[in-house]
């Protein structure tokens, strides 16, 4: 009977999916049901500055304001809460930079952002993640080296030394030395006796 529980990242990613699919019926119907256009949350005075930065734009609607306030507001509000859900993620209370970051490269639609990004704080926090993470899944001894990028490799730890003295003892032969002008691998490096090693 093999049970299967989900990891807590797994976890993680469901709540967020479903918190998204939760805030995107609420700012339809918040859209559909809104009367009042004069009243947003960002400065329209602002948007249309930023609008008029660019060369081509000669004159603006009295709507494209407000359109742009509604979708930058939407725009913050799903970055945030997917920044957030990397918060939690991590068990701290506190939004940062690097969970924007991380929010950010995991979603392809944000690409686009991806050069405003600060790129080194998030590739160490992955790293550091994932030796996190995969510290609770990986048998007792068992280790994940930092540094080696998205991808863990695992090595084994031997145990301490007292616990070898108990079985039968071992002796490691040493290996020739070559010589600085000599590549050659000297032939009885194979037939060395490793006591039951190999």
């Amino acid at each position: 009977m093999d049970n299967h529980f989900p990891l807590p990242a797994q976890v993680v990613q469901s709540t967020t999916q479903n918190q998204l699919r939760q805030f995107w019926s609420n700012q339809l119907a918040e859209v559909q049901g809104v009367c009042d256009f004069k009243n947003q949350i960002l400065p329209l005075a602002r948007i249309k500055k930023i609008m008029k930065l660019d060369e081509n734009v000669k004159m603006i609607s009295a709507e494209a304001p407000i359109l742009f306030s509604k979708a930058l507001e939407i725009f913050i509000c799903e970055l945030s809460l997917r920044a957030w859900a990397h918060t939690e993620e991590n068990k701290r209370r506190t939004l940062q930079k690097i969970d924007i970051g991380t929010a950010v490269t995991r979603c392809d639609m944000y690409d686009f952002l991806i050069d405003i990004v600060p790129r080194d704080d998030i590739k160490a926090k992955r790293a550091e993640e994932a030796l996190h993470h995969q510290s609770a899944i990986t048998m007792p001894g068992a280790t994940v080296p930092t540094g080696m990028g998205s991808d863990p490799y695992y090595y084994y730890q031997f145990a301490p030394q007292d616990m070898f003295q108990q079985q039968q003892p071992y002796q490691l032969v040493p290996q020739p030395q070559l010589e600085p002008g000599n590549h050659q691998i000297p032939q009885n490096i194979h037939s060395q006796n490793f006591n039951g090693l190999l």
